[in-house]
């Protein structure tokens, strides 16, 4: 007999061999049926894997991350089958699951694939799932697998770097691929398919091997689940930071500048002001002090920080200088020039803990496949900060940043968020620097301070910094989707690295702990997701504009102004379209431009000294006429509900 703990700690025993889908019909016939994969002992198995040992044992369904990559892995399969027999002569390589969905990267060779051809493919993968083949696993050895592709070099490429005794195929139907495994039990479940697109990819990513068709899909297991996921996609089309960043005129690329540096617009630039403002006040308030360091910095402080070693490779390359050996960096990161500052002079344990914050523009360089918008750039600003504390200040330091995170977030409307704790990888310890002392004291910290702070938390290895363990916030918006925003860090490495002391009360040097923080992350990617959450409808507090005076006709624009004027002494930002428009065209690009209030003046307002209201989206109703005094109150009101107050 063998014990099987699942995730509830409850142990169940079962005779040896037994399988997780004999486990999840012990448990209940409907988890059976739900049941997509598993794993054994942190593990990805099959759902008909035989398990001999004692061990631990969690089963996936549709609900779970695990669960839909298998499902995506499985139906990727299923589509290279399709694509095998409808493309006679096409070499396959790998088809993972992704975030959402899956790819397959196929050498078609003289063959071509377009989107009228994506109708067929889809009928033809749902043809082979109805027949409801099994997948099964099955061992091959190195010179097998070897002779079976020697016609597909990326198949050969792939198994010449497996060790023999690791290798193994997945069949199903007549069809079999290289394959580690993880799939659902049988192509049956695959109700719905769709093929999403297809792009050119290079094989490896590699710019210098043969480009390769990368075909997009994804499934479900219900029709109804694919219908809800399109309508979705249209609404993120239409919430697009792009699209929207362009109407409302915040930012723009030039190609003459250069891919990925973004051009903020005077609309744009004040945004981002407000965001700085904002952050700043609430540090100001929690003890941090402004620096400000250069946009460059000498090689040999990111060798000494480790930047170079381990990204040095997809950074701008070296500025020489005309003295020789003397290179520079574009900054990479903002850390080594404020471990460098804390450096400039000696610290007492009475001083600490010491908080720079910085908003620290950054440049790494992003191929240019991997660009988007505003969310991947090869110049950014970081809402950057580090703390440099001692080791028993170091709990209560984390929490305080913790209360700063969930300010940021509260005040911006992001209100469904989940913690990652982001650990080392437990098997290869090679990506990252910095004794296991270290580690364990990092990833303690930030377990316990999560747990204190009562945050909902899931842990994730091998997500960690390479000098130190994460607690990253996940934030879905309001389309569902997640996105990482904010990060906290704590480093014991780097205050090593560069040799950073302070004097103890026992009069000996120790070293500080280091706290790296970003709310915001980057002010690029932030504003980009917070578009696309608001839908460009921005806490009022934080629009461009908060109203647009409307004048019935030209012979109302001196009461406008004068309204214009009273607003800005409420500190309330407005503007006037005395355009030669007509009301309902004002009204129409008023919407378009996000606007939240449109202030209709004319006869009747201007002899009563007051304004008619429009709020934006509301088309017409429930329209109401004040003062501009009244109007004010309530503009503030509303600000007050929204922005939150920091208090430390």
């Amino acid at each position: 007999m063998i014990k099987i703990t699942l995730p509830d700690g409850s142990v169940k025993e079962f005779a040896s061999g037994a399988t997780p889908m004999e486990v999840a019909k012990s448990i209940s016939e409907g988890l059976a049926r739900n049941v997509l994969s598993a794993s054994f002992n942190n593990t990805t198995v099959e759902t008909e894997t035989q398990l001999t040992t004692d061990g631990s044992l969690v089963l996936y369904t549709w609900n779970d991350l695990d669960g839909k990559k298998a499902f995506w892995h499985s139906t990727s399969h299923v589509m290279a089958q399709a694509l095998q027999e409808m493309y006679p002569g096409i070499k396959l390589t790998i088809g993972p699951a992704i975030e959402k969905g899956f790819y397959y990267d196929v050498d078609f060779g003289s063959h071509s694939i377009s989107d009228a051809d994506f109708k067929k493919i889809e009928d033809r993968v749902l043809e082979i799932a109805r027949e409801k083949h099994e997948f099964k696993m099955r061992s091959v050895s190195k010179a097998e697998a070897l002779a079976i592709y020697k016609d597909n070099e990326y198949k050969t490429e792939l198994i010449t770097n497996l060790e023999d005794g690791t290798i193994t195929f997945c069949d199903h139907s007549n069809f079999f691929d290289l394959c580690r495994g993880g799939h659902i039990p049988n192509t049956g479940l695959i109700k719905a398919m769709k093929i999403m697109s297809v792009a050119g990819a290079y094989w490896r990513g590699d710019e210098k091997n043969k480009q390769l068709t990368r075909v997009y899909g994804v499934s479900f297991p219900k029709q109804k689940d694919l219908t809800d996921y399109l309508e979705l996609l249209e609404e993120a089309k239409r919430r697009d930071h792009r699209k929207l960043g362009k109407e409302l005129e915040l930012f723009a690329f030039s190609s003459k500048v250069g891919q990925g540096l973004p051009l903020w617009l005077p609309k744009g630039a004040a945004l981002r002001e407000r965001l700085e403002q904002f952050l700043k006040r609430a540090q100001k308030k929690a003890g941090y002090e402004q620096v400000v360091t250069p946009h460059i910095g000498q090689k040999e402080l990111y060798v000494t920080s480790g930047h170079y070693a381990k990204y040095g490779a997809d950074s701008f390359q070296p500025i020489h200088t005309p003295a020789e050996g003397e290179e520079f960096l574009l900054k990479p990161m903002n850390c080594p020039h404020h471990c460098e500052i804390y450096n400039n002079k000696p610290w007492s344990y009475k001083d600490l803990p010491k908080r720079y914050a910085e908003f620290g523009t950054v440049y790494r360089y992003e191929q240019s496949g991997e660009l988007h918008g505003l969310t991947r750039v090869r110049g950014f600003t970081q809402d950057d900060a580090h703390i440099f504390c001692t080791p028993d200040q170091l709990d209560e330091e984390f929490k305080k940043v913790i209360d700063l995170v969930l300010y940021v977030f509260g005040s911006l409307g992001f209100e469904n968020f989940t913690a990652q704790i982001s650990l080392r990888d437990q098997v290869n310890r090679d990506k990252y620097i910095g004794s296991d002392e270290n580690w364990e004291k990092a990833e303690n910290a930030i377990i316990n301070a999560a747990r204190d702070k009562g945050l909902n938390t899931v842990v994730e290895y091998g997500e960690a910094a390479f000098y130190g363990p994460k607690l990253d916030f996940m934030v879905k918006d309001a389309l569902g989707r997640s996105w990482q925003l904010g990060t906290i860090q704590v480093d014991y490495n780097l205050p090593e690295r560069f040799e950073l002391t302070y004097k103890g009360s026992d009069n000996e040097l120790h070293r500080p702990v280091m706290i790296h923080r970003a709310p915001f992350g980057s002010m690029e990617r932030f504003i980009a997701i917070l578009l696309e959450h608001t839908a460009g409808n921005f806490p009022l507090w934080l629009m461009p504009e908060q109203a647009i005076i409307l004048c019935l006709s030209e012979k109302y624009e001196n009461y406008a102004k004068k309204v214009l004027e009273l607003l800005e002494n409420h500190e309330i930002r407005a503007l006037i379209d005395n355009r030669n428009e007509t009301i309902g065209k004002k009204i129409r690009d008023a919407e378009v431009q996000k606007m939240p209030f449109m202030l209709i003046v004319g006869e009747e307002e201007e002899k009563n000294g007051t304004v008619s209201i429009r709020r934006h989206g509301q088309e017409g109703k429930g329209n109401t006429t004040a003062t501009v005094d009244q109007f004010a109150a309530m503009v503030q009101e509303e600000i007050d509900k929204t922005l939150k107050v920091f208090t430390v």
